[in-house]
């Protein structure tokens, strides 16, 4: 029986980097997908704002294609800013959106990455996502994004997947997604290069007797 997914995550390129292999999986599998995005991601830089908006978006609507993902959403807060928005009317707009859309399974990213939109994005999430009868959520599960999770420190906990998704089969979907966000992604040694996301992928999948898989922290599961 094919599934509702939705994918929550603070910037055009997160949705690839943290679970790009599994979007395509549950594509493939004929579940229907969809993707909010919180922020632009490049509000908060120096340059020309319209040129790399436009820059952006056009990397978002190929890496999409690319996945197979044809529904998605801005909600267009301040980019690395969400900080500065009361926390409700973040969660009311998502509220909105969840229900219309009626997911049983959300993705999103860990509570301990350094970038604030992304843990912000993660408070928000759970709190639209409060148990209450009737909802249709059956599984809740957060994502690493390198050069977030991975940076922030000890102060934090740490990201330890307990949750693998085999994309041995969808590793080139992801890769050519993430070619598509070329300009965000870095130079090897860097965290956020190809070379160490298909290494990554490969760790993660090694773990547990795959080829290449994406790692999950499961936060809720309802059977």
């Amino acid at each position: 029986m094919a599934k509702t997914i939705l994918v929550v995550a603070a910037h055009p390129d997160d949705e690839v980097l943290g679970c790009g292999g599994t979007i395509a999986r549950h594509v493939a599998e004929g579940d229907a997908i969809y993707l909010i995005f919180m922020a632009d991601g490049v509000g908060s830089r120096n340059g020309e704002l319209e040129h790399e908006l436009e820059k952006r978006k056009l990397a978002k609507n190929s890496a999409l294609q690319i996945m197979g993902v044809s529904s998605s959403h801005s909600l267009d807060f301040p980019d690395n800013r969400m900080d500065s928005i009361p926390l409700l009317d973040i969660v009311q707009s998502l509220e909105s959106l969840i229900g219309e859309i009626q997911p049983s399974i959300i993705y999103t990213h860990h509570h301990g990455d350094l970038n604030v939109d992304h843990r912000i994005t993660h408070q928000a999430v759970l709190t639209a996502c409060r148990p209450q009868p009737g909802n249709t959520i059956r599984e809740i599960l957060s994502f690493e994004v390198m050069s977030s999770t991975e940076w922030y420190g000890a102060a934090q906990v740490a990201f330890v997947p307990n949750v693998f998704v085999d994309i041995s089969e969808h590793w080139l979907k992801k890769l050519k997604a993430l070619e598509a966000y070329d300009l965000e992604m870095r130079p090897s040694p860097h965290s956020r290069s190809i070379e160490h996301l298909d290494a990554l992928a490969r760790h993660r999948g090694m773990c547990v007797g795959m080829e290449r898989a994406e790692g999950f922290e499961l936060i809720r599961k309802l059977r």
